[in-house]
């Protein structure tokens, strides 16, 4: 298919889009359920364990700059194709893994195609979905999938690895993954930028990729290391130092990998930040959770997936009001409003019980709350971050937000999973109390940290994000207008 001039081919476009999306995110947590028969199956040491998910989460977070800047500038169709085949190749080495060095090397690749497909999927949406109403829907489906994918992974996880074996939380995305990259020429149409200027920025993608990458490792390797330790510091500082060297290159170069005149748009830089926060208050929410059923709540690993049914389809339910909400009233009240129910639902979270602990009681309620504020903060954020941006710069600023979501999730994680087991460690020492009732309390104290980052979010969506470009964005998709006004500086 060389276009998609119909309502119906694009909508065909979008399922196939969302479908790769809904496998890449679920692919952080699906894996979670499966950690204790990994580790028996292929003899991990415990502290080696961790790394199945992290060495996803670090090439992930690590490549999507680059991955979104090779779709603006090689064909967006062309690398989600290519990021295809390497994510459903990896899959497949992943789930034939006979040793923990092959195992982590396997998960680290699907991250790079990952990073690869993510960028070009969203990309194509900002590319081929008007901006306005027609985009706002899009992305209302882009978001429910994106957002339940996470709920998603937990419960399909403990399904298969339950029903299968662990190896099936990997070999699942094989089909599907090459399933899309062999539909994409018939349903996708082909574009990039228009630059002049083609030359390909390699010192730029060598020090902003490792830079962020470093960056990632050093807040997933924070809890064990600890935040003062000089492991840390030395991490952190050398990331640091690899970031501005990136900045610099970009000042000088004539065809920046980033250029640096795309964050002049205030809205872009305000969703960026505020989409850092609610990777920092919301992904951890899903592992706290976990831990709570399993630990707590001495939930089966099955019983802990399937109870994350409520929180997949209150966010997809959320995700398509969304969408309605910001053609009505502009994506500045529905982030924010979408912020004050993740807020409300991690300070609910924060009351478990230790003792007299329910899934009705303690669980329910504020997984609503939680799944409400992701699909009120998930569209909206997206949809500002790509609002009024050239079209030859699609794949960079989808590249942007989806980076500092993962950035946003790793630093939380390291945060929130070193105050809980200080909490918990402190509460241990103390000797009063069972080792339950510690780790309840560690949970307590991180889902309240979690909920200042929301409520931080909050206050910076009112500061950091334009009004104007707001209620703009609102009026042109009431009224029905295709192109959008520039973005306010």
């Amino acid at each position: 298919m060389s276009s998609l001039d119909t309502p119906r081919a694009k909508n065909i476009a979008l399922m196939l889009l969302a479908m790769t999306q809904f496998v890449v995110v679920i692919d952080a947590s699906i894996v979670n359920v499966a950690l204790p028969s990994i580790g028996r199956a292929l003899e991990f040491a415990q502290d080696d364990l961790s790394w199945v998910v992290n060495a996803y989460t670090l090439t992930f977070g690590g490549f999507l700059l680059l991955g979104g800047r090779l779709a603006d500038l090689m064909g967006r169709r062309r690398m989600f194709m290519l990021g295809l085949v390497v994510f459903s190749l990896a899959s497949l080495l992943g789930g034939l893994a006979q040793s923990e060095t092959w195992l982590i090397a396997a998960r680290a690749v699907q991250g790079l195609g990952a990073a690869i497909v993510s960028p070009a999927a969203l990309s194509i949406i900002t590319t081929t979905f008007a901006e306005g109403e027609e985009r706002n829907r899009a992305l209302g489906v882009w978001g429910a999938v994106a957002g339940a994918g996470g709920a998603a992974g937990v419960l399909l996880g403990g399904v298969l690895t339950s029903g299968l074996s662990w190896r099936w939380v990997l070999f699942v995305n094989v089909p599907i993954g090459l399933a899309c990259a062999t539909l994409a020429p018939r349903l996708l149409a082909e574009s990039r930028s228009e630059e002049q200027h083609r030359t390909f920025d390699i010192p730029g993608a060598v020090t902003v990729t490792a830079g962020l990458a470093l960056l990632v490792f050093a807040f997933v390797e924070a809890s064990k290391s600890g935040w003062g330790s000089t492991a840390t510091i030395g991490r952190i500082a050398v990331a640091v130092v690899l970031l501005g060297a990136f900045v610099t290159i970009e000042l000088r170069q004539r065809s920046p990998l980033m250029p640096l005149r795309i964050f002049r748009a205030r809205t872009l830089r305000g969703a960026n930040t505020v989409a850092l926060l609610i990777g920092m208050s919301l992904f951890s929410m899903f592992f706290f959770i976990s831990l709570y059923m399993q630990q707590v709540l001495h939930f089966s690993a099955l019983h802990a997936g399937l109870s994350y049914l409520p929180l997949a389809v209150g966010i997809i339910f959320s995700a398509g009001l969304a969408s309605v909400g910001v053609t009505r009233f502009g994506f500045k009240p529905v982030l924010f409003a979408g912020l004050v129910f993740i807020a409300a639902g991690l300070f609910w979270f924060s009351r478990v019980s230790p003792t007299q602990g329910t899934f009705a009681s303690d669980v329910l309620g504020p997984s609503i709350l939680a799944a409400i504020g992701l699909g009120l903060s998930f569209v909206p954020v997206t949809i500002a971050a790509v609002t009024g941006i050239q079209p030859r710069e699609a794949g960079l600023a989808s590249g942007l937000v989806n980076t500092a979501q993962q950035v946003g999730g790793a630093l939380g994680l390291a945060i929130l999973a070193t105050i809980a087991n200080t909490r918990t460690g402190d509460v241990l020492r103390a000797g009063h109390h069972t080792g339950t009732y510690a780790l309840t309390l560690g949970f307590h104290r991180a889902f309240l940290v979690g909920c200042g980052f929301a409520v931080l979010g909050a206050v910076l969506t009112l500061i950091l994000i334009s009004s104007r470009d707001s209620r703009e964005h609102s009026e042109l998709a009431r009224s029905g207008a295709s192109e959008a006004a520039p973005v306010a500086a």
